[in-house]
């Protein structure tokens, strides 16, 4: 499996280690949350919603250099408008990898 990494962000931040920090912060604080509502959402079948937390974690997959993880995701996302959740184990094994990283930060 593929490991995340900061080079997006860095790149973003041309140096300013200040705004890389807040970045950071608000990939730690959002991801957890998000995390538990898809959680929530999976288990209740709420596919709607689920599709939606969803889309949000994928972009931070991106920022987190994970472009294998987006592009399977982005297939779990549109699985989801078609109420089938393949791709979802994929999904659910990436989140424990991104949240310990940020943890790490």
């Amino acid at each position: 499996m593929e490991q995340p990494n900061l080079l997006y962000i860095n790149e973003l931040s041309k140096g300013d280690e200040d705004f890389k920090k807040q970045v950071v912060a608000v990939l730690k604080e959002e991801l957890s949350g998000e995390i538990e509502n898809y959680f929530s959402h999976i288990k209740n079948r709420d596919l709607k919603k689920t599709k939606e937390i969803v889309h949000r974690i994928k972009h931070k997959m991106s920022i987190l250099g994970l472009e294998k993880s987006y592009k399977i995701t982005n297939e779990f996302e549109n699985n989801l408008a078609d109420n089938s959740i393949e791709n979802k184990e994929y999904f659910e094994n990436v989140l424990p990898v991104m949240l310990a990283f940020l943890k790490k930060l």
